[in-house]
């Protein structure tokens, strides 16, 4: 493996260990470990993390070990009544529905005391010790929500930290929750909470005791705990779904702040890991005032929370990789981040990677295509691996898991990314704070950032790296050309700004930069350079004209009216061009009613570079209740995320689509280079499209496949998942059928790998080999004594080196070639 796995956490509740005596623990434990050796075996490290209860188990500990702990035995919904345990409903009067009842997951099922619990926690550590040589860790959980076990100290001590609605009325721990005085005795107060205590004063004294009473070494706060109050949802204290109030963002910061400074303060050691929201970072600021900067540069001793397992429950893949890439844009401590694989629930009866996944790796390979570059421009991957979980609802832990998963973790492990994407995301990380907390907050652009992000990734927006304004600069300055070849996008930068500065040169200097936004606040000079002045704002529904290729469409057409919501969308339109004769602008978008018309999207010459820029319509609604936003519908208005992907074309990277109508939906697609190739990854929720790609260089021909090149693009029929290598591109006038096929290379020693192209028809075609591995090529000629035709005649092989990387090249050339290093 070339990139670093530092350690796999293998997440699991008590329901496995079905026999509490040694003998049974220590049993449990061995299979545990035996199953994922081929996994661990290329870790430093292996953790376990515990899901006991729901945290509760921490909060009523006394620190007598004898005592029984109320642990997630169930199946489905613990607290559906809110610590009442009749749960037969009119509609469900067997009690099958996980949602309406309380189910225990076996007959009878095992006694847990806090004693056994460390013996559990003391055979973890001996048994993955002896078994696989490797430091093993175990860590505790505590999740803010009523699912998991019957919590008396939420719902009936305590309900006043309840604050949050998030899966009803008061149902959630919010982190910066009062606590009302008692007399129970707890290990951290024998005498009971005085009135008024911080819960993070309490939960962290507790868990300090907890955490070393029982032999733990970290403590997980799951499902957005730490982050906020509404960490599922869109609204929150600035924002209700219909207008923003940046008044209360100081108080949500403070309050936020002031749990994890408490909770430190009575628990100073032990390491936090974290799930974060379900959503982004711009999300979480502009509706909840989250102060992510503020977390990660506290110096808690944390690791940042991994990607959401969004695309696991609704095929939302864009949330998924948005959130993911904004909040590794910049990181805390020591630079690690996690890679987490929903493999089971051990609660909702289902097991992602075989009901949902329909065991197809594509959120394997997609999110671990995803990469971000530090300070000095340097590519960094996910150091850690977790999954949730290695048990399923009943208990079981099904080696046809770890033996299913195993392979492809591996394989995109090795091929994970070893230099900037073609797309490059400058994730305004400190701007999103200042113009969320600063004395001139702009929320409206926040809130679009990422939600906008979402959209064009979900319509096939090939986005893999990130980068953070703050190390963008630091990059440049250190490897100026580190990003050539790569289109930064990112939202209009602040006026005036370093950031806009260094976008203009590197537009100026030959590169592609792609802004999206609003430019109300734009500098002259961005203005300038974009040909664009100001009008009064055009909002609603709007006819939109398109000056760019789109998507072929077999049945009917895309619409040609736009819904701009001024609330979703950071205020109307109001961008025209300055100079309407100028003969370099390409207008590719412009909105119109009554007459009126704005520029939606452009692309203009800057220096030897280009600068397109996208006004942005996030075409969503919000419905109250709802947690996300939901998408327009196709069948009346056009997306304009659409537009993201769409506009790359006028930069040389064509991604497009043939489907049936405008409402089958996009494939997802990343595309990540490693070992000077490129790998292309996918996801198609529908089977029936055909993608069809064009790069700078070439139609990508994927090895492995065939493909009609026609009017110079590679077109793919994909199954629902797909990864593939590709290290041929072709340019060529003529339509052909083409093919890259691996071939064995046994009839040349010393060779490595040999790709065999056939179907070329005066073509230039490039080849870009591994680096240290110098690249033949040979010509098919037939024997004329045994009739075989060998590839036998070596070509003679231009090279060529580009921002793209090295390659070697063919001119004119027509039959088969076979490439091999």
């Amino acid at each position: 493996m070339t990139s670093r796995l530092r350690n796999v956490t293998l997440e699991i509740s008590p329901k496995p260990f079905k026999i509490m005596d040694d003998a049974g623990i220590e049993a449990t434990a061995a299979e545990l470990f035996r199953q994922w050796d081929a996994l661990t075996r290329h870790a430093d490290m292996i953790s376990v993390l515990l899901w006991t209860a729901d945290g509760s188990e921490i909060l009523d500990y006394r620190g007598d070990m004898a005592e029984q702990i109320e642990w997630a035995r169930y199946a489905g919904m613990a607290n559906p009544f809110r610590g009442k345990t009749t749960t037969v409903q009119h509609d469900d009067p067997e009690n099958m529905a996980l949602h309406n009842g309380i189910i225990v997951y076996m007959d009878d099922p095992p006694i847990l005391t806090y004693g056994t619990l460390k013996k559990i926690i003391a055979t973890l550590k001996r048994v993955g010790r002896e078994m696989t040589g490797k430091p093993i860790r175990v860590g505790a959980t505590f999740d803010p929500g009523d699912e998991f076990a019957i919590s008396t100290f939420k719902y009936v001590r305590h309900s006043e930290i309840c604050l949050s609605d998030t899966r009803g009325k008061a149902t959630w721990v919010c982190c910066f929750a009062t606590l009302h005085g008692d007399d129970h005795p707890y290990a951290g107060f024998p005498n009971g909470i005085p009135e008024g205590t911080p819960f993070g004063t309490f939960f962290g004294r507790q868990c300090q005791h907890f955490l070393s009473d029982l032999g733990y070494d970290y403590i997980w706060f799951s499902n957005g705990f730490g982050f906020g109050s509404e960490t599922w949802a869109t609204t929150g204290i600035l924002f209700d779904g219909q207008t923003f109030d940046p008044r209360r963002a100081a108080e949500g910061r403070e309050t936020i702040l002031n749990f994890w400074r408490t909770f430190r303060q009575e628990c100073p050691q032990f390491r936090i890991e974290t799930r974060g929201s379900n959503l982004s970072i711009s999300t979480d600021l502009a509706s909840d005032a989250s102060p992510w900067r503020d977390i990660y540069r506290g110096d808690f001793n944390m690791l940042p929370p991994p990607n959401s397992p969004w695309a696991a429950i609704d095929g939302d893949f864009g949330l998924e990789l948005a959130g993911y890439l904004a909040r590794i844009s910049e990181l805390p401590g020591d630079h690690n981040f996690p890679f987490r694989f929903y493999l089971h629930d051990p609660w909702w009866q289902n097991s992602p990677w075989t009901d949902r996944y329909e065991s197809q790796p594509h959120d394997i390979y997609i999110p671990l295509a995803v990469c971000r570059l530090d300070a000095l421009g340097r590519v960094e991957t996910a150091s850690h691996l977790q999954f949730l979980t290695v048990d399923n609802t009943w208990g079981e832990i099904p080696v046809k898991y770890p033996n299913e998963v195993t392979p492809h973790l591996l394989a995109a492990w090795d091929e994970a990314p070893d230099r900037p994407g073609p797309l490059v995301w400058v994730y305004p990380f400190d701007e999103y704070h200042d113009l969320t907390f600063g004395p001139n907050p702009r929320l409206g652009e926040v809130f679009l950032g990422d939600w906008f992000m979402r959209g064009a990734i979900n319509m096939g927006f090939p986005l893999n790296t990130v980068v953070s304004t703050r190390n963008l600069l630091t990059a440049l300055a250190a490897q100026p050309a580190r990003l050539d070849g790569s289109v930064l996008v990112t939202p209009v930068p602040l006026a005036d700004s370093a950031v806009e500065a260094a976008l203009l040169d590197f537009a100026v200097a030959g590169g592609d930069v792609l802004l999206y936004g609003p430019t109300d606040h734009a500098s002259q000079r961005l203005l300038a350079a974009l040909n664009l002045a100001h009008a009064a704002p055009l909002a609603g529904e709007l006819d939109i004209t398109l000056g760019a290729p789109t998507d072929a469409l077999t049945h009917g057409a895309f619409r040609t009216l736009v819904n701009h919501r001024e609330i979703m969308s950071a205020g109307g339109i109001v961008e025209a061009l300055a100079d309407a004769s100028d003969g370099a602008t390409r207008v590719t978008a412009q909105v119109s009613r009554d007459g009126e018309t704005r520029v939606a999207g452009l692309i203009r010459p800057c220096g030897a570079g280009r600068l397109a820029w996208l006004r942005g319509t996030l075409s969503n609604t919000y419905r109250k209740g709802e947690r996300l936003l939901t998408p327009d519908d196709p069948a009346l208005y056009f997306r304009g995320e659409l537009l993201m992907r769409w506009t790359l074309a006028a930069l040389g990277l064509e991604l497009r689509t043939t489907k049936r109508d405008a409402a089958t939906r996009d494939p997802v697609t990343t595309v990540h280079r490693s070992r000077n190739a490129y790998y292309f990854s996918g996801y198609c929720p529908n089977t029936t499209v055909v993608q069809r790609f064009r790069f700078p260089r070439g139609a990508p021909l994927l090895t492995g496949y065939e493909t009609e090149l026609v009017g110079g693009y590679s077109a793919y029929a994909f199954p629902r998942a797909w990864h593939r290598e590709c290290r041929v591109f072709v340019q060529q006038r003529a339509d052909s059928q083409l093919s890259c096929a691996e071939v064995c290379p046994l009839e040349r020693k010393g060779l490595k790998r040999r790709m065999l192209v056939k179907g070329l028809v005066d073509a230039t075609v490039r080849f870009y080999p591994e680096p240290g591995f110098p690249p033949t090529a040979f010509l098919k000629t037939p024997d004329p004594e045994t009739g075989a035709q060998p590839f036998n005649v070596r070509l003679p092989l231009k090279h060529g080196a580009d921002a793209t990387g090295e390659f070697v090249y063919l001119e004119g050339f027509t039959g088969a070639v076979m490439f091999g290093w």
